[in-house]
């Protein structure tokens, strides 16, 4: 539960830059404009922060980005490092193949924390099965759908009504008519995001 206990806009005045964690909102309603500064007392001189702290952030960053709590997060760094490659890319392509990350990748979702809540409450389907599991993992060839009560809701017209103006992964295609999307292939490193150093996560647990 400890997800939720602290402040979005907090992650993102701790992480120095916006993370886009509140999706749309974050362009109008943001904290972070009006207070770009780290919470709590400031430093009557700034200091230089050490390559300790440079690699926490950057960590906290990417762990702010999905959503994830410490333990999670852990237990995706170990599975990277149990597989050969590079592991901050090893991780990065396993964090995208997430559930919850595919629904906000497809523009099903203005957030990744949206993205987990429609996950969790059962409106996702992974190849015609219900999956309420936020990190599952999709795999090359899945279909993703929401199920047949949740195209009745409201929510599912809205998202209609958004959907052309939102843009793709090349691993992924999207009907837009009808939301339904098929993983045509896994993501690589040109899919992700160059912003988050998964490198400096890597250096931080290797200490």
């Amino acid at each position: 539960m400890a997800r939720y206990y602290l402040a979005v806009c907090r992650q993102c005045r701790r992480s120095g830059e916006k993370l886009m964690l509140k999706g749309n909102k974050c362009f109008s309603h943001c904290t972070f404009d009006k207070r770009p500064k780290p919470p709590g007392p400031q430093p009557s001189r700034p200091r230089r922060m050490s390559d300790r702290g440079t690699q926490l952030r950057e960590k906290q960053k990417i762990r702010y980005t999905f959503g994830m709590l410490e333990r999670e997060f852990r237990r995706f760094f170990a599975e990277a490092e149990r597989q050969p490659g590079v592991t901050g890319d090893t991780l990065m392509l396993l964090l995208e193949r997430r559930l919850d990350n595919v629904v906000y990748r497809l523009g099903l979702a203005d957030s990744r924390a949206q993205a987990r809540q429609l996950v969790r409450h059962g409106h996702i389907m992974v190849g015609g099965k219900n999956v309420d599991i936020p990190s599952y993992l999709v795999k090359e060839a899945d279909t993703l759908a929401f199920k047949e009560q949740s195209l009745k809701t409201g929510y599912y017209k809205r998202v209609l009504e958004v959907i052309e103006s939102k843009s793709v992964p090349q691993w992924l295609t999207l009907d837009r008519k009808n939301l339904t999307c098929k993983v045509v292939s896994l993501p690589t490193t040109a899919d992700l995001d160059q912003k988050l150093d998964a490198r400096a996560a890597v250096e931080y647990y290797s200490r």
